[in-house]
């Protein structure tokens, strides 16, 4: 018995089915605090918890899960390709919107960590707190951060995003399809863009856009913002 709770099928066989009824419970009961990859988290936990599977144990066997993270990124491609038209028309806004985005991402969390008293590490794992997962934890290796603990704080932060963004966005009175789509992306990466596929494929797809772009940009600029912050702070 043990030995099929430790198996790597039996541990992918458990996330799938979580997520499945982490979606069935969103659907039915439509509520906004209920987002499936959180119910799926708090599923998958209990039963670890119960059976007494080690973090280990599972990391291990959902491995092939962690591998598709990276080809799933390279096939939002597909969907920017899709809107070439209209990135083209509207690429000036959007690269100086996604420049911004990402300087105010990364330097906001950074001056709010450093403020609180969070330690370098600390501070490094969560600056990258916007960009997808495979992105982020390479971003924070070279910054010197904790990887794992980057990935749970992208999935915090896409969780957030993906409740709370639209309903922000409209308090804000933001009415722009283009300008609520690239929003989700960028502040809230595959989550906030998952969130946007649900609304239409036109919003998908330019949170898509949000997602790529800013994935790219913090990839390249976040040392460099680091080290202009580490001229002024003590880190």
């Amino acid at each position: 018995m043990t030995t099929i709770l430790h198996s790597e099928i039996f541990i992918l066989t458990l996330t799938f089915i979580a997520y499945f009824l982490a979606q069935s419970i969103q659907r039915k009961t439509k509520m906004l605090f209920l987002n499936p990859v959180l119910i799926a988290i708090i599923l998958i936990i209990g039963f670890l918890t119960v059976f007494k599977i080690d973090f280990e144990s599972y990391k291990a066997g959902s491995r092939m899960i962690e591998f598709l993270l990276k080809p799933a990124i390279v096939a939002l491609g597909v969907p920017l390709y899709q809107q070439l038209g209209k990135i083209k028309k509207q690429a000036i806004p959007i690269i100086i919107s996604q420049l911004v985005g990402c300087i105010a991402g990364v330097v906001s969390v950074v001056l709010i960590a450093k403020f609180m008293g969070a330690p370098k590490e600390i501070i490094f794992s969560i600056a990258p707190k916007s960009v997808t997962t495979p992105i982020a934890m390479e971003v924070s290796k070279t910054l010197g951060g904790i990887p794992p603990l980057t990935a749970s704080v992208v999935i915090l932060f896409g969780i957030l995003g993906s409740i709370f963004g639209y309903e922000i966005m409209k308090i804000s009175r933001i009415k722009s399809s283009i300008a609520q789509g690239i929003s989700m992306g960028t502040a809230a990466h595959v989550l906030g863009a998952s969130k946007s596929m649900e609304i239409s494929g036109n919003f998908g797809a330019l949170s898509s856009i949000g997602l790529i772009i800013n994935g790219v940009l913090t990839a390249l600029l976040a040392p460099y913002i680091i080290s202009f912050l580490s001229l002024w702070i003590e880190f």
